[in-house]
């Protein structure tokens, strides 16, 4: 099969233009145009031994094994962020999709080589020049351009699992899962997993599993936030109108690149219950700002604004909220009430 990976730096490849350099991030994301790279740069330093030391740590506990523990010390690890070098394996071992890889060789080809639906191979090719726009990897003039990659693996996954199919976002998720992991097969494993396992019925037709989800949020944020919850209500705003896009896009071009890897680092780690952090974090931060609209659309531009700013790029800093700031949120709890909202869907 055609490869459609090499090895070239992202960033800066060899005689790449240094205004080329620094206007795109080292996943080939464009820079806004108000960058702040000054700030950027003493974010970074701050941070380089910090980041420097985690490496060696990981590299140790990883140094001949491909498995991954799941125990109290890789958790701590996995929460205060994988190395970019090491994320790949991580992911793959800690949710299963290598297992699933290893049990199964050649599926994936076999996938590509089998007939396709011409309607689920429609919509996806009509989704291809969404899909990230403004990354330079995602161009028809790249090399390599990946594109083609993208289509593979939704074309794949969509004849893998017929029940979902091809739905917009999916898109976004794989095309993240390749910026990463760099590599088809990988992409498409992770991606069962995330669909198949983590989130059920996220993608279905019904999106059964994404309406209750969404709904289970509001039930935390009205316990947790009441005064938010109280907002809500008020002007009759249903929590779909607001965080839809947050929850079937796993935060991909809602919050910031490196801010949404460390998400996906516990998402793959520890599960669904991370992205009810996340919400309830980003949340109860900005209740003061969310409370004072006065009417649905003054809502819907709050919950815009909160995603962007200094709070949600300084990623160590926003990692380590997510899990004080909500306080305690036990599985027990997220099983009552997805049950609970999974019936009140079901009524309706």
């Amino acid at each position: 099969m055609e490869n459609h990976f090499n090895d070239q730096r992202t960033e800066c490849s060899a005689g790449s233009d240094s205004n080329d350099c620094q206007r795109v991030d080292q996943y080939g994301f464009e820079r806004a145009e108000d960058f702040n790279y000054e700030s950027y740069e003493e974010f970074m330093s701050r941070h380089l031994a910090v980041v420097t030391r985690r490496s060696n740590k990981w590299s140790k506990l990883l140094q001949g094994t491909v498995k991954v523990e799941k125990n109290v010390k890789v958790k701590r690890y996995v929460r205060k962020g994988v190395p970019c070098e090491h994320r790949t394996q991580i992911w793959m071992a800690a949710s299963g999709a290598q297992d699933q890889l290893d049990r199964n060789p050649g599926y994936y080809h076999s996938l590509l080589k089998a007939e396709h639906d011409p309607k689920t191979e429609e919509v996806i090719r009509a989704d291809m020049h969404r899909t990230f726009p403004d990354n330079i990897q995602f161009r028809a003039s790249s090399q390599p351009c990946l594109q083609k990659a993208l289509f593979n693996v939704l074309l794949a996954y969509g004849h893998h699992n017929k029940d979902v199919g091809y739905c917009q976002g999916m898109n976004f998720i794989a095309g993240y899962l390749l910026i990463i992991a760099k590599d088809e097969e990988k992409s498409f494993w992770l991606m069962d997993a995330l669909i198949g396992k983590i989130l059920p019925d996220y993608y279905t037709p019904t999106m059964l599993g994404l309406k209750m989800d969404q709904e289970v949020l509001g039930e935390l944020v009205r316990m947790k936030v009441p005064a938010v919850w109280q907002v809500m209500n008020r002007h009759d705003v249903m929590w779909t109108l607001v965080v839809s896009r947050w929850f079937i896009c796993l935060y991909v071009d809602i919050l910031p690149v490196e801010t949404v890897l460390r998400i996906w680092d516990c998402l793959f780690y520890e599960g669904s219950k991370i992205l009810f952090r996340v919400a309830l974090t980003l949340i109860r931060h900005h209740q003061n700002l969310i409370s004072q609209a006065q009417s649905l659309p003054e809502i819907c531009e709050r919950f815009k604004q909160i995603t962007h700013g200094e709070y949600v790029e300084d990623y160590h800093t926003f990692m380590q909220k997510i899990f004080m700031e909500p306080g305690g949120l036990s599985t027990a709890t997220i099983a009552k009430l997805r049950k609970m909202c999974r019936n009140r869907i079901a009524s309706v």
